[in-house]
């Protein structure tokens, strides 16, 4: 793979319309299937960075929303990075929580439903230090007015109850650029409310060019990441709400078979006993035959009518038995694995030296661009 050539397309914020209206979210969707296309002719052309913060343990709504997705990119041949964000924890935190407890579980979850340490690399930010010094150039290369700006940051910003802002959480669209393009990825798989950070790390692989550059050489230092805009599932909670790791609403991975049946039984649903599909007049309830759609494959509505009026309490006891039946392996797999925390360990320090010696190898390229080598 040379991910220095990667393809590019989507228009960055600075040129035409702004990532949140409509014709640039029409834009990233068609390129997006452009890049699904090219995707399965040459998947070698790719490399993909996603990955989790370690604030709790993985739920359902991870696994359908991206963590199928990150193995389906995996077997398809793309070259897969995953990062466990430690330091994103700390943005808008006061402490890190049990963080070590946390990381060995997002890559005992990783491992479990499938991705292949051999082709897919598992890293922590904290255990890169090359990666976290590119901040300082790419920080120059960035205004307060476009942090301030970017969704994420104002969200998070309002999230918080009007505390100060850090300074880690203003300056989070630059940290994401840096988990992009230290190991020069050039596909992001995001939903339409990411788009603004892939288009800041767009912007920013441009400027650095632009200011700094190579002279004459023809490739640039940074490839331009694209947004692979995911139409992944939007997996409510139990109680009707985000499926979320702080609300306690979330079916863990790691849960048994015994306490997810408990939960669905508790799941909200409505007043209606005749089951219909329909996601907009009746959420809660569409959210759990969207289960049942999700771990069978049989189309959504065909799963409402053949419950019809047996009501919620078939409907609940259907989506048991499939999720179930979905998450059976993967509990299997991730029960072995919780209990080796030494073959945990040993991977994520694979991953960890395969990452610093990337970022060591990038942040040297951008020390001569910049004339900062000073070793003969």
């Amino acid at each position: 793979m040379d991910p220095q050539s990667g393809p590019t397309g989507a228009p960055s914020p600075e040129h035409g319309a702004l990532p949140g209206d409509h014709a640039s979210l029409m834009a990233a969707r068609r390129r997006s299937r452009e890049l699904e296309a090219e995707i399965r002719h040459d998947p070698s052309r790719f490399r993909m960075l996603t990955g989790d913060r370690p604030t709790g343990n993985l739920h359902i709504g991870h696994y359908f929303g991206s963590l199928k997705n990150r193995v389906l990119q995996q077997h398809l041949g793309v070259d897969c990075w995953v990062v466990i964000a430690d330091y994103q924890v700390i943005t808008d935190r006061d402490a890190v929580g049990p963080i070590a407890e946390r990381v060995l579980s997002l890559v005992a979850d990783y491992l479990a439903v499938g991705l292949d340490p051999a082709r897919c690399t598992i890293f922590t930010h904290s255990a890169v230090p090359a990666q976290n010094q590119l901040m300082l150039p790419f920080l120059a290369l960035v205004t307060d007015a476009e942090l301030r700006r970017n969704p994420t940051v104002k969200s998070e910003f309002t999230a918080t109850g009007g505390r100060p802002m850090s300074g880690l959480l203003l300056t989070y669209p630059v940290h994401q650029a840096t988990d992009i393009l230290f190991c020069k990825a050039n596909l992001v798989p995001v939903g339409k409310d990411q788009l603004p950070h892939v288009e800041q790390a767009r912007v920013i692989a441009r400027r650095f060019d632009e200011r700094f550059g190579r002279g004459s050489r023809a490739r640039p230092i940074f490839p331009r990441p694209e947004a692979l805009l995911s139409d992944a599932v939007n997996v409510l909670g139990t109680d009707g709400e985000k499926m979320s790791k702080s609300r306690g609403n979330a079916i863990e991975l790691g849960m048994t078979a015994d306490v997810t049946a408990k939960l669905i039984r508790r799941a909200v649903t409505d007043t209606e006993r005749h089951i219909t599909w329909d996601p907009e007049g009746r959420p809660a309830v569409a959210n759990l035959v969207l289960l049942a759609s999700l771990c069978t494959g049989r189309n959504p509505s065909d799963i409402a009518d053949d419950i019809g009026d047996q009501g919620a309490g078939r409907l609940k006891e259907i989506v048991t038995e499939a999720l179930n039946a979905e998450l059976a392996p993967i509990r299997v797999r991730r029960a072995e694995l919780a209990a080796d925390p030494g073959h945990l360990h040993a991977i994520l320090a694979e991953g960890n030296a395969r990452a610093r010696a990337r970022a060591d190898e990038t942040l040297g390229q951008v020390r001569e661009a910049m004339s900062m080598v000073y070793e003969p």
